[in-house]
């Protein structure tokens, strides 16, 4: 029963944003999210990125959360959401993907062409651009996931900080270059 006083205490300070208790709640939890995610995923940086999306979005919406509620229960259900989200949009990609190749079959040439590359690139540039606006440490771990994409883990060895400490400004950094490109027009 202490243990589960505890939980209540660090859900209202984090509800309250108090830093040290998303990380308590973070590190309490991280596996349980991450091994749900990974069961339905079949792949580690998928699952990866969705446990971090999914405690993104939990501590994002954080005040909303019930305590009548299991806390771990919700979390489940926010990463279930995210993994249903994730299958809709490769559902759509692949719809979208087939009626492509049948349009594609009637081009000869199938490479893309100079503007399709010169667009690809002045986005990619772009991406790049409002990466270098974030502060140093959280641009790093944008880079060193997305870029170099290396795990957790091999981010943590790295950057000499632990994993948690590494999911966490992964997290912020998400949410800070999310709000970057939500203020930029294409």
């Amino acid at each position: 029963m202490a243990k589960e006083s505890n939980l209540i205490v660090k859900i209202k300070l984090a509800q309250n944003g108090d830093q040290h208790a998303f990380r308590f709640l973070l590190e309490l939890h991280w596996n349980d999210v991450y091994r749900f995610m990974l069961q339905r995923t079949q792949n580690d940086n998928e699952a990866e990125d969705l446990t971090i999306h999914c405690f993104g979005k939990a501590f994002e919406k954080i005040v909303t959360y019930n305590n009548a509620y299991s806390f771990k229960t919700w979390l489940t259900t926010i990463a279930k959401n995210l993994h249903i989200d994730l299958i809709r949009k490769k559902a759509i990609t692949t719809v979208a993907t087939e009626n492509s190749q049948e349009e594609a079959q009637n081009i000869a040439d199938d490479a893309p062409d100079p503007e399709d590359d010169l667009i690809r690139k002045q986005r990619l540039e772009t991406l790049l651009n409002n990466i270098k606006t974030l502060k140093p440490h959280y641009r790093e771990v944008i880079q060193l996931r997305y870029l170099h994409e290396l795990s957790i883990k091999q981010m943590s060895d790295v950057l000499n900080s632990s994993e948690s400490t590494v999911k966490v400004k992964l997290m912020r950094a998400r949410k800070l270059l999310e709000e970057v490109l939500a203020q930029k027009p294409e």
